[in-house]
């Protein structure tokens, strides 16, 4: 029999009386546009991450956008990021006219090399785009401390890493502006497109709200170019029944992604990804002393990834890649740079591959996950 990839019908059950309660709030009042539950949720995400304003909108992909256009990058600007991420990253950068700036990866994490930053930071240069991937948090300090030294803002592209800590502080509210996804597949999602914005700052936090339905600063009266980027109502009702149990789901992505690692660490340690064709799998290590993960995706490396796929399928268990193409290799973004400027990027596109992960994953399911991946390996 096959599993879920990500079980979002047990979690439904277990919420199931709080979601129909909040949808049918909003049913009853009518409001499905900028409704009570927007500016309740945009309360307790703030409260959550610690961030002086939360700006919901509609899709992690806009709060992208929208954080672009507060800061009033476009035409002839440079940001820098990363290419091992789903295009909407460097979509957005290329969407308000600029030029997205690809740095290599850490093999380690997949996340930004942070030591690699500053040599391409150009007089054209108008912020770091990190993306925290997997779940886990990007070196934001070093990457703040290098923004610092240059005048320039940080937008933490965190759609996979909302909930996780670094050196004691959330994801979202560790630079200038954090954005994250409530796409149903993220660790806290909505059952549609969903996201928001989080920052500190008065004047872009403002701005933000503005962009988001379409430059209005009050009812008719547009005080900038904006765009339709507003999040429904209901997705804000279906959020904040899910945040009831969340801090738990947390709790329970660190014991999954535990397990994982004792039951497969010892036989696929991390020997680094120009290895994987000697060693056959290997495992992401556990992430550093001073960060967790919310385990967003469970990757690991591997040899021949299309047959172990293959093996795996049969086996009932369904896997995913993320990513298979770097960005610069993509037909729209390779005129940004070459592959040979990132070369760990693309040898991890060749190798990464995420198993079945999600708070409700049970132990049984999980030690089949790994007998099918140990004789999918095997069998060479």
């Amino acid at each position: 029999m096959s599993m879920q990839f990500i079980d979002l019908k047990t979690q439904y059950q277990a919420i199931k009386a709080d979601v129909l309660s909040r949808i049918h709030a909003v049913l009853e009042h009518g409001q499905y546009i900028i409704g009570p539950e927007v500016a309740e949720l945009e309360k307790r995400l703030a409260q959550f991450t610690g961030s002086r304003h939360c700006i919901t909108v509609a899709s992690g992909t806009e709060a992208l956008l929208i954080a672009l256009m507060a800061l009033d990058i476009g035409a002839g600007d440079e940001v820098i990021t990363s290419p091992f991420t789903f295009a909407a990253t460097a979509e957005m950068i290329a969407l308000v006219g600029a030029k997205p700036v690809f740095v290599d990866v850490d093999p380690r994490t997949c996340n930004i090399r942070t030591d690699a930053i500053r040599s391409k930071i150009t007089d054209r240069t108008r912020a770091i785009m990190p993306v925290s991937l997997y779940g886990q948090v990007a070196d934001m300090d070093e990457i703040n401390a290098t923004a610092r030294g240059y005048g320039l803002p940080v937008i933490e592209d965190a759609a996979q890493s909302f909930g996780a800590r670094y050196r004691g502080r959330r994801s979202c509210a560790l630079s200038t502006f954090g954005a994250t996804s409530f796409f149903p597949s993220k660790p806290l999602g909505c059952y549609g497109d969903g996201g928001a914005l989080f920052t500190d700052d008065d004047r872009l936090a403002q701005a933000s709200r503005e962009i988001r339905v379409h430059g209005q600063g009050r009812r008719y009266w547009h005080t900038r170019v904006g765009v339709g980027g507003r999040m429904d109502t209901i997705q804000c009702a279906v959020v904040l029944a899910k945040m009831q149990r969340f801090e738990w789901e947390l709790e329970r992505r660190q014991q999954v992604g535990r397990r994982y690692h004792d039951l497969l660490g010892k036989r696929f340690p991390f020997y680094g990804p120009e290895r994987t064709n000697e060693v056959g799998c290997q495992l992401l290590p556990w992430p550093d002393a001073h960060r967790d993960s919310v385990f967003a995706q469970f990757t690991v490396l591997v040899r021949d990834r299309d047959l172990v796929q293959e093996r795996l399928k049969q086996s009932g268990v369904p896997t995913a890649v993320h990513y298979p193409i770097p960005l610069n290799e993509q037909p729209a973004y390779a005129r940004f740079c070459c592959p040979e400027c990132t070369p760990m990027a693309s040898m991890l596109g060749r190798q990464v591959m995420s198993l079945p992960f999600s708070a409700d994953l049970t132990e049984s399911d999980q030690d089949r996950v790994c007998d099918a991946l140990v004789a999918a390996i095997a069998a060479g």
